[in-house]
């Protein structure tokens, strides 16, 4: 079984959950099934959770704490620093878990995982987190038949699984709470880590409950702190996704990505006005040299 999950927060949550598997006997077969955790800044985090953070814990961690159990280490953890360590893992046949980053597959370590059990029709791929539109991980659950890894046409034979509510993240209660414990209140709050029509609407509802002024911005969109207000609203147009599953749709995220990054280029150059004459040129002679290199 391969996980993808971010380093922070993610991957103790599962070494959490792992550990209980394991002190409870629910894997039969297995027993001793190893765990690896595949990712440096991974490890060096799991290793902060460990020390005395007491002040953190609810009552259940601090009931396994005062048992003496380390809630997120257990018999047949491994860790894997090193990247002929981490080859190493995919060399052993016999089952295991692997925890790698990124959580979304778009970098790290995890991709070379991908690449060496997405074809085994024996594998698991488990899905613990939220996966953006258009990212690796998002098009192996829409079921994508096969991928590019590595300049390799990789097939998906491999079960792709998920479980949902597993996150680092404070849910929509929780931030509220957040927002309304603040001695001063915020001028302004912008909601923008998630889809659209989640962050618009968790702006009206900070705006409604809280009476704090509360924004969802767009590609390009522009707010002037000295002056708080909006100089540029954004790209409101929705890119719309294919209407089937094909062989060109990662070619289409792509390219969808690259308009992305021109709306965002667009932005800056604005952002720019009002600077020095040799700063601006500069600016300039690079885009132009960018265009030359591509315009074909």
């Amino acid at each position: 079984m391969v996980i993808p999950a971010f380093a922070v927060g993610r991957t103790q949550e599962l070494l959490y959950l792992l550990r209980q598997l394991k002190a409870t006997d629910a894997i039969h077969g297995h027993p001793n099934f190893p765990v690896y955790i595949d990712s440096p800044l991974a490890i060096e985090t799991t290793e902060i959770y460990s020390r005395d953070m007491t002040e953190y814990y609810d009552e259940e961690t601090m009931g396994l704490v005062n048992a003496g159990i380390n809630p997120i280490k257990f018999p047949g953890l491994r860790v894997s620093v090193t990247s002929d360590q981490s080859k190493a893992i995919n060399e052993d046949p016999s089952p295991k878990v692997i925890i790698s980053a990124s959580g979304m597959c778009e970098a790290g370590r995890i991709r070379h995982h991908l690449k060496h059990n997405l074809w085994r029709a024996e594998n698991t791929i488990l899905f613990v987190g939220y996966q953006a539109e258009g990212s690796l991980g998002r098009i192996l659950i829409d079921g994508v038949q096969e991928v590019r890894l590595f300049g390799e046409t990789i097939q998906v034979a491999a079960r792709i699984a998920s479980i949902a509510g597993i996150s680092g993240h404070a849910d929509r209660a929780l931030m509220l709470e957040w927002l309304r414990g603040m001695t001063k209140k915020p001028i302004q709050v912008f909601t923008n880590h998630g889809e659209d029509t989640v962050c618009d609407e968790f702006a009206r509802t900070i705006t409604e409950n809280l009476r704090i002024p509360a924004k969802a911005p767009y590609n390009g969109a522009i707010y002037d702190l000295t002056e708080l207000s909006w100089d540029h609203t954004g790209n409101h147009v929705r890119l719309s996704a294919l209407p089937e599953k094909t062989p060109t749709q990662r070619s289409q995220t792509v390219y969808n990505r690259l308009v992305t990054a021109g709306e965002r280029l667009l932005s800056v150059i604005r952002r720019n006005k009002g600077g020095t004459n040799k700063d601006l040129a500069k600016f300039a002679d690079q885009i132009i040299a960018l265009c030359e290199k591509w315009d074909r």
